[in-house]
């Protein structure tokens, strides 16, 4: 009897638990049949057609402006400020009077120095006619010769520490802003004002090692300043350093820029492109379209299926692998991978994956600039 009501109980349990396995499984069959029948919901993203454009090979390196002449100008000697001839910001010519340091009593030692000359002078021209007629030896006339050079030789030191009272123009330019004032006490080596030769102006940059062989004297460059954003700055290769830095692996070039306008000014940070070889045609697409990993560079293609059930076009996205090439501003062009004519993902792809339907909507498209501007939006 006790066990005929164990085996009824067993029975039971067995029947309560595999229908409430059963529901469970159940639930679990529904949901996956109605997931399934919903399909992959289709992702937005902006495309663009990829198409070819000539490429120019250039290189581009980064460097300063430096002025062709330029210097601090200071005074070689002490004294105070007596007199400024100058404003600041002026461009003036070689030779230009700019600043006087107080001098009198140089130049009256000058002119008592030019006066023990003449005087000397005098004495050497009586004793050269005494000579003649044996009034004098001919030692006395060899020791005025040399007293005569001797106040020469005075007169000259004599006048260049008076020139040195006196700081001029050593070239044509522009000067900087006036550092000293009248009855400013200075002592030797103390800057006045700087001055600057901008037309023509140089840019020294420099570029790896491999290039040296594409670069020549007289070849022409373009130079781009962030501070003229669209504006190129037209010259051409002057010098090429003739040592490779050690450290760096990398070459200093010079060129020399037209500067007529005074545009540029020695300090600037400037970037250089150097057009290299024959154009060459390329793939190019905006840097958006590009997601580079560690296994590889890929972009998403759109491919067409046809239509949907509602008529609406069946589009699929498709990942590949892309060889890339050089960048120009928004512009990468692509070596390998994409062709002209493909339909290639430019936003939107980061929630993509291979197969997944997607829907376009080109209302805001990525830049697609080779010379981009910066904005404020």
């Amino acid at each position: 009897m006790l066990a005929r009501r164990m085996i009824i109980m067993l029975v039971a349990a067995a029947v309560v638990f595999g229908g409430v396995f059963g529901f469970i499984a159940f639930g679990h069959y529904m949901r996956d049949k109605f997931m399934h029948s919903m399909g992959i919901p289709p992702q937005t993203v902006a495309t663009m057609v990829a198409g070819s454009q000539e490429w120019q090979p250039r290189l581009q390196g980064v460097g300063s402006l430096r002025a062709v002449s330029g210097a601090d100008l200071s005074a070689q000697v002490v004294g105070t400020v007596s007199a400024i001839h100058f404003e600041s910001g002026a461009d003036v010519t070689a030779g230009t009077l700019l600043v006087e340091l107080a001098s009198g009593d140089d130049v009256g030692k000058l002119l008592a120095l030019k006066a023990t000359a003449a005087l000397a002078q005098i004495t050497l021209d009586r004793d050269q006619r005494q000579l003649k007629v044996q009034g004098v030896s001919q030692q006395t006339v060899d020791a005025d010769l040399q007293n005569l050079k001797n106040a020469q030789a005075q007169v000259v030191e004599q006048q260049a520490t008076v020139d040195y009272k006196n700081i001029k123009a050593p070239f044509d330019g522009r000067l900087g802003i006036r550092q000293v004032d009248v009855g400013q006490y200075v002592a030797a080596g103390t800057p006045m004002v700087t001055l600057q030769a901008l037309d023509p102006i140089y840019v020294d940059f420099y570029l790896p090692q491999q290039s040296i062989a594409q670069i020549k004297v007289g070849q022409k460059v373009n130079a781009k300043i962030d501070a003229y954003p669209g504006r190129a700055f037209p010259g051409e290769i002057s010098a090429i350093n003739p040592k490779i830095d050690n450290a760096t692996r990398n070459v200093q070039i010079r060129a020399t820029l037209k500067n007529a306008d005074h545009a540029l000014v020695p300090g600037m940070y400037a970037t250089v492109e150097i057009d290299v070889g024959r154009p060459e045609r390329h793939v190019t697409l905006p840097a958006t379209a590009i997601a580079y990993n560690s296994y590889g560079s890929t972009v998403f293609l759109v491919d067409d299926k046809g239509k949907t059930d509602d008529g609406h076009p069946a589009l699929v996205a498709r990942q590949v692998f892309v060889t890339t090439g050089a960048t120009r501003g928004d512009q990468v062009s692509i070596l390998n991978g994409v062709k002209d004519g493909d339909t290639v993902v430019v936003a939107g792809q980061i929630k993509l994956r291979n197969g997944i339907p997607v829907v376009v909507d080109n209302t805001i498209l990525p830049k697609f600039d080779a010379n981009p501007v910066p904005t404020d939006q």
